[in-house]
């Protein structure tokens, strides 16, 4: 397998009420989608609040998941920043310590141009010499890349994929094939938005980019696998079990309740950096009752 492509696994980030990291509690997050056999971990996404937290935090938790997966399972980290120098910067710092490929967000405070976007993206891939992700993100950046700019962006030397958010037509085979008309051959279109993640794969996506996998490498790497040999009904079985959690990631954002879920999996407890609050107790109650399927041996 190629680097985006298949099941690519994002854990959060554990960070304490005094901004450190607790490198302990990310190595255990590591540590269970390496031993499920996801094909990569994205370190570091918007699932790993990349956004939150400083330069040195991110380098310091990338040099943590390098040491920790120690070359098991390929790692692509998140670079995005709001100025194109730190996300320079982060990006030449993920190939020093050993990252395989990095996934860039075109953040911004301002309203950004395609060409302010293309620039950006041709300054980092340069710095970090790493095969690297587009990252599309509308939802969070508020930034949607055209066919016209990923097609420009793809002929950017290391430019090698792009995480596409769900269509709103559910029209995953037109996209794919109007996104591979204008991108070179090899140029992995995935998908992020779990669920949508067996209709992507169904269609023909390279890859899932997962938030749940984070957490729960298993079940996810099982509905990945059973869509990649077009295994319809299995998929479907799969993705039905983990209907009841795409229901909650929709009404209260996944960010928010992965951290539940780390910590009614007995991982360990963690909040989400302020201002975002965890959720209230009933709430929990929701997600527990949601595991239970995805827990259980028929997943």
């Amino acid at each position: 397998m190629t680097l985006f492509t298949g099941l690519s696994a994002f854990p959060l980030t554990p960070i304490d009420d005094e901004g450190q990291l607790k490198s302990e509690l990310l190595q255990r997050f590591l540590e269970r989608i390496v031993a499920a056999g996801a094909d990569s971990i994205g370190l570091l996404g918007s699932t790993g609040g990349y956004a939150y937290l400083t330069p040195e935090e991110r380098k310091r938790t990338l040099r943590a998941a390098v040491d920790c997966v120690a070359g098991r399972t390929p790692l692509v980290v998140g670079v995005g920043a709001l100025t194109t120098d730190v996300a320079e910067d982060l990006a030449r710092d993920a190939r020093k310590a050993g990252a395989d490929g990095l996934l860039l967000a075109p953040m911004s405070y301002q309203p950004l141009t395609d060409d302010e976007v293309f620039r950006h993206f041709e300054a980092v891939a340069a710095a970090g010499e790493l095969p690297l992700c587009i990252y599309n993100n509308p939802g969070t950046t508020k930034f949607t890349f055209s066919p016209d700019l990923i097609a420009r962006l793809a002929e950017i030397s290391n430019v090698a994929a792009v995480k596409m958010p769900l269509p709103a037509d559910s029209d995953y085979a037109g996209e794919m094939r109007s996104l591979r008309a204008v991108t070179p051959d090899g140029f992995a279109v995935g998908y992020s938005g779990d669920w949508g993640a067996k209709d992507a794969l169904l269609a023909g996506g390279a890859c899932w980019y997962s938030v749940v996998a984070g957490l729960l490498p298993e079940p996810a790497l099982a509905l990945t696998r059973a869509s990649q040999a077009g295994n319809a009904a299995e998929a479907e079985r799969i993705d039905h079990a983990f209907a009841p959690l795409w229901a909650l990631f929709r009404e209260f954002g996944s960010f928010r309740v992965m951290f539940t879920i780390a910590e009614i999996l007995g991982l360990g407890r963690i909040t989400p950096p302020r201002p975002i609050l965890p959720l209230e107790p009933a709430s929990r109650e929701r997600v527990e009752v949601a595991l239970r399927p995805l827990l259980q041996d028929a997943v």
